[in-house]
């Protein structure tokens, strides 16, 4: 059975039902061959602000479901993720134009997802508290109530279904506006798994559309809580909208992550190891490996053996051949690519390979010779391009990696014994020893510091429950208590 037919979905939105959207449609369009491959129906402000109207009337009786029943849900949500893979995965390759093994790794994740969201209807809803007073004092934790998830292209299932899952699970409805270049990965396969698993009419609605809708989902009475997932210029304007209208706003934003590859390391492991990192899915991962900081006796051999491997990755339509990195998402990402490319080339430093495109296609990049003030280094580049540079002592490399307003995920390559030292110093919200920067699990939490976000607000139970509830002080008596008026 297809549950991704363009049947089903072609030129809707989701809010009770599939329906026509106030703002048209808009093409999903492939971006290594520019193909139409279908469109889905675009929301307007009007029919955000409409389906968070409805979405609070759904949430009450959706809060007071049994447990056991949302728990059953999520569950089968979580079966038919793995059920349907295949075809998912189809979408995501020719959407995002991601790789097979990327695809994989998003409905793989997708399917956890859900089944770390079913444990939290019986989690512990909160705790009791001692009193000085006759009495019983509880601090229980509530739905919040709407939840608005904004989520972007480039793990478009992952970074949706990270929030949407926890936050229905825990008795929110959850309105989801994906981005508009992948609205089926990042919004209609989710809608269509929660319709086949049961879900209540209004609980989830699906908003595809442009800045109105976000602004609309940001500023809806309705809307307790923002979940958005995306750069960080985009990331103020939502938390300062937030914070005006006295909401929750859990940001997830950029990264400019370092690699500190250690005296000693293996080199031909390190250079495996950052080749991914800045590589994988053509760098469009807020984890990406944006700086290598390597030992100065290491640095000329990382250097040749990472050029080495960018000019060994086959560049390519993911669709229709064996490749390791697909397009970039569309124009406007590739000439901001090369624009940061040629700039840093302007400001001194040495392309090693890569620095040209054909069409979408970029070629893995390394940049050498660089300067800590020069904008490759400085900036996110969002693309498949590895600045490098050296450094003399551990204390250099932990300065290095600390200075820049992002604070993401570190890697540390080494050692493990100075591995750990240099891990203790990084201000980051991830640190893995051995290992690059691109990870995530569902059950482990995810966050950054500084401009990369408002810290760990997705993944594992503590997290999850922090993020989607609202605590609430219940006290109760055996009789009316006597005062003094």
């Amino acid at each position: 059975m297809s549950i991704l037919a363009t049947s089903a979905w072609h030129g809707k939105i989701h809010t009770d039902s599939w329906t026509a959207g106030a703002g048209g449609v808009i093409d999903v369009v492939e971006p290594a061959t520019g193909l139409v491959l279908g469109a889905v129906g675009a929301a307007d402000r009007a029919d955000a602000l409409a389906a968070a109207t409805r979405a609070a009337a759904a949430q009450q009786a959706w809060a007071q479901t049994k447990p056991e029943e949302r728990a059953a849900v999520l569950r089968r949500a979580g079966m038919l993720f793995e059920d349907h893979a295949k075809e998912i995965q189809g979408w995501i390759i020719r959407e995002t134009g991601g790789i097979e093994a990327k695809a994989a790794l998003e409905t793989h994740i997708a399917a956890n997802e859900c089944f770390e969201a079913a444990a939290l209807p019986a989690h512990p809803a909160g705790e009791v508290l001692t009193s000085n007073e006759n009495r019983w004092s509880f601090a229980r934790r509530r739905a919040a109530g709407v939840v608005s998830v904004i989520s972007p292209f480039n793990f478009p299932l992952i970074l949706s279904i990270r929030s949407v899952a926890p936050a229905l699970a825990l008795g929110n409805a959850v309105l989801l506006k994906p981005d508009p270049r992948t609205s089926v990965s990042g919004g209609v396969s989710i809608m269509r798994i929660f319709e086949l698993a049961g879900l209540p009419a209004g609980v989830l609605q699906l908003l595809p559309g442009g800045a109105d809708v976000g602004q609309a989902l940001v500023e809806a009475p309705e809307v307790r809580i923002i979940s958005f997932t995306g750069s960080t210029a985009a990331g103020r304007k939502v938390g300062e909208t937030a914070g005006r209208l006295l909401k929750r706003a859990h940001l997830e934003l950029g990264g400019n992550n370092a690699l500190i590859v250690l005296p000693g390391a293996d080199i031909e492991l390190a250079a495996s190891a950052g080749a991914f990192g800045s590589f994988m899915h053509q760098g469009q991962i807020c984890m990406t490996t944006g700086r290598h900081l390597v030992h100065e006796s290491l640095l000329e051999e990382y250097i040749d053996r990472l050029s080495a491997k960018a000019r060994a990755l086959p560049v390519g339509d993911p669709h229709t051949g064996s490749v390791a990195l697909g397009p970039i998402i569309d124009e406007r990402q590739r000439d901001n690519i090369d624009r940061l490319v040629r700039a840093a080339k302007d400001a001194g430093a040495r392309i090693a390979a890569g620095g040209n495109y054909e069409g979408l296609f970029y070629q893995p990049t390394v940049l050498t010779e660089l300067t800590p003030d020069n904008p490759a280094w400085t900036e996110e580049i969002f693309g498949p391009v590895a600045p490098v540079l050296g450094f003399s002592t551990v204390d250099e490399a932990v300065e290095l990696a600390n200075a820049s307003e992002y604070g993401l995920s570190v890697g540390v390559l080494g050692e493990v014994g100075l591995a750990m030292e240099v891990a203790d110093r990084m201000i980051s919200g991830k640190v893995h020893i051995n290992e690059q920067t691109v990870s995530d699990e569902a059950n482990s939490p995810f966050g950054g510091m500084g401009a990369s976000g408002t810290g760990s607000r997705f993944g594992g139970a503590g997290a999850n429950i922090e993020a989607f509830t609202e605590t609430q002080w219940l006290t109760m008596r055996p009789g009316i208590a006597g005062y003094p008026f």
